[in-house]
């Protein structure tokens, strides 16, 4: 595609959008950088087809330097660590662009980048920086931004005599700028010149030419369909695109341009639609603040009622229990008065010593009778004392744990609305935790989910509840801490009305931070046995003709050997958790850690496929075989097929083989401590321990795995917030 022909195509599409009337500000938020925030400036285009500017990808690799350096391995099971910008030397940025982040010292360089715009970790392969493509109609229609900015300060013509006019055209070939009367007279029909590139008046005469990132000196000039990359003839003849579809520039050219044309007429013949729906969207925006202060007015009208029901009863238990009080009080201090008259000279008892002054016995008798009925009441009084009354407001004590639980769940609560439940099998926990919930019934679904969690802790048994609103049925939860248990409910609101909490359901996390890798295709990797997908995160064994040749030739047996195959990042320190699935029809499989002392020595020595002592499946039992066996390999694994978990024979283990059989899980779990040299492998699923042992944390510890017959081996992938979406340019 000529440089001519691409600017044209260009200006094909400005003249659309002028006739759109859309202005040049209008797409201001398509020219920033999501890293620096700034206009961009010399834009690449990363395999996620998102751009950035040149020094931010480089700033941003130094950072991931620093901080891989810093960590060590331990960076592997954190996630992607976000932008820092600094202001590097430009040496040690150079270099970063030069080469790659080294992953382990047994594969090739490659280079692992977190892309601002995705949030994803984008690997550029082992080029880096090198291997990535100028956004040159990025830079144009930035370019032409800057100038509208610059409105003011027009572009003069480069070759009018003082005063010097406008200019309307710029020259890529010649650099220079003209107005219509000096373009026509230093361009003149029929001339070479004639043939050159003009575009509207600019300052950037920057050579847009497109250069092979592979071969520098090549032009690129056709189009890998597979990888969706513009390519040169040297890529497509014996490089990385040698077997794959490749076609034509013009051709790529030709059909995307007629399918952009298409989708942007579209556009722009749905304009009246448009701003039909903008209106329609703006009586929405008035009509749900109407409604909205409706609904305040008609919940506080509510509250206000309940308040005047609470009010009321607030006054007659206050009234009640005044006038209780006061009927007390009065018993009381009668009693207090009563009581003081039995003291000597007060009352009672001085009256009764009055009265036995009388010497007259008939008058003696007239008043002592009475007088002494009211004696034996107060000594009987005095021999049992009680209170008149009780001090004690017990029988107005009002029992409101059932209006609280009615105040508490005060959120419109109606039966018509369905309970969500939370579905077991699509929620896991790995990295983060994604929980996902359905509607069983056929009541109205909610607009807007309410997601619950806490820890569960047993020093803890009222631990806060955690809420997060979401719109959808399922959300990706973050920051749960390693080796622990967590609660999950959620309920369902629809307008004011809210759904009852779903049941409670316990996830477990894994027992360490996850660990991150793939698989490695150069360290001791059999391409004639062992099958890659593309993003190396699966594996297969396939049993066909090498299986058949080799029994061919060994005519006594057929012993052959298990496929190693090991993680792309090693282990140097720190405890890390990883799992995977094994096919469920797979005859044998291998799973454990490799220690990178002596990878090199068993991946590189010779060994005779022919004898069963070699084969450590074969059968052949002998404790003393199996000693020198375990001691000269470098594999810690267990054995898993045939839809069995295997336990390997150890002292302490059972020594009847049936016990050591156990069903092989969905998803299978290794966990290593490389401080206490421990690995343990777990039912990933429900985060159960199946097996333990100890294992040499001498070196660099790899995740490694070994196949034979028909296997196949996918690597869990991690947790993510967001999917990442690659654009289908053609």
């Amino acid at each position: 595609m000529s440089a001519g022909t691409d600017m044209a195509h260009f200006s094909y599409i400005v003249s659309l959008l002028e006739r759109a009337k859309v202005t040049i500000k209008n797409i201001e938020r398509e020219l920033i950088c999501p890293a620096c925030k700034e206009l961009f400036t010399h834009p690449l285009i990363l395999p996620c087809q998102h751009s950035i500017c040149h020094k931010c990808v480089k700033e941003i690799l130094f950072t991931l330097e620093d901080s891989f350096t810093d960590a060590g391995s331990e960076s592997s099971n954190q996630s992607s660590p976000r932008i820092r910008m600094h202001s590097p030397s430009m040496d040690r940025i150079d270099r970063i662009s030069r080469s790659g982040r080294k992953r382990n010292s047994l594969t090739s360089r490659t280079t692992m980048f977190p892309c601002p715009g995705c949030q994803h970790d984008i690997d550029l392969g082992e080029r880096g920086i090198s291997g990535l493509f100028r956004n040159l109609t990025l830079e144009t229609i930035v370019e032409r931004y800057r100038q509208a900015a610059r409105a003011a300060t027009a572009i003069m013509c480069d070759f009018c005599k003082p005063p010097a006019q406008e200019s309307t055209k710029s020259c890529m070939d010649c650099s220079a700028s003209y107005c219509n009367e000096c373009f026509k007279v230093y361009h003149p029909w029929g001339t070479v010149k004639a043939q050159h590139e003009y575009v509207g008046p600019t300052t950037n005469f920057r050579p847009k030419i497109l250069m092979c990132p592979e071969h520098e000196m090549e032009r690129v000039n056709m189009y890998c369909e597979i990888c969706r990359r513009p390519v040169c003839h040297l890529c497509k003849l014996g490089g990385s695109h040698a077997n794959h579809r490749v076609t034509t520039m013009s051709t790529a050219y030709k059909t995307l341009k007629e399918k952009l044309s298409k989708d942007i007429e579209y556009l722009i013949s749905k304009e009246s639609q448009v701003k039909s729906q903008i209106s329609q969207l703006g009586l929405l925006v008035k009509e749900t603040e109407c409604n909205g202060e409706r609904a305040k007015e008609e919940a506080s009208q509510n509250f206000d009622k309940l308040f005047e029901v609470l009010q009321e009863k607030r006054s007659v238990a206050l009234r009640a229990i005044e006038a209780s009080k006061n009927l007390r009080l009065e018993k009381l201090q009668t009693q207090i008065e009563e009581y003081q008259g039995l003291l000597e000279n007060n009352g009672l008892v001085g009256y009764a010593q009055e009265v036995l002054k009388e010497t007259d016995q008939s008058c003696f008798v007239q008043t002592a009778r009475q007088l002494h009925v009211r004696i034996q009441k107060a000594t009987e009084s005095l021999r049992s004392f009680r209170p008149a009354a009780e001090t004690s407001f017990q029988d107005f004590v009002m029992d409101i744990a059932r209006q609280e639980e009615i105040l508490g769940d005060l959120s419109f609560y109606s039966n018509g609305l369905d309970v969500p439940e939370i579905n077991e099998e699509k929620s896991k926990i790995y990295n983060r935790a994604v929980i996902s919930w359905e509607n069983p019934g056929k009541a109205d679904s909610a607009d807007i989910y309410v997601l619950e969690y806490r820890k569960l802790n047993k020093d803890e048994e009222s631990a806060t509840w955690q809420e997060v609103e979401v719109c959808r049925k399922s959300k990706v939860i973050s920051d749960l801490d390693t080796n622990s248990s967590y609660i999950f409910r959620v309920r369902g609101y629809k307008g004011s009305i809210c759904s009852a909490w779903s049941k409670e359901v316990i996830f477990h996390t894994p027992p360490a931070p996850v660990f991150s890798f793939l698989f490695d295709n150069k360290c001791g990797y059999n391409n004639e046995h062992l099958f890659l997908n593309p993003r190396r995160s699966s594996v297969e064994s396939r049993a066909g003709f090498p299986l058949l040749l080799g029994a061919e030739r060994i005519q006594v047996g057929c012993y052959t050997t298990l496929d190693y195959i090991i993680g792309d990042t090693g282990i140097a320190k720190g405890k890390h958790f990883w799992a995977f699935r094994v096919e469920a029809h797979s005859y044998l499989v291998k799973v454990g850690v490799a220690s990178s002392t002596k990878i090199q020595e068993w991946l590189h020595s010779p060994r005779d496929v022919t004898s069963p002592r070699y084969e450590q499946d074969s059968g052949h039992d002998s404790g003393s075989e199996d000693t020198c066996f375990e001691s000269s390999q470098p594999f810690t694994m267990v054995t898993l097929g045939m839809r069995s978990f295997f336990i390997p024979k150890a002292p302490a283990a059972p020594k009847d083989s049936a016990s050591r059989i156990l069903p092989m899980p969905s998803c299978i779990g290794v966990c290593l401590d490389y401080e206490k040299g421990k690995v343990g492998f777990y039912d990933a699923d429900h985060m159960k321990c199946l097996y333990e042992r100890q294992v040499d944390c001498s070196g660099v510890m790899y995740p490694a795995f070994a196949l034979m017959g028909g296997s196949g081996i996918h690597l869990e992938e991690p947790i993510v917030a967001n999917c990442l979406e690659y654009q289908d340019d053609i």
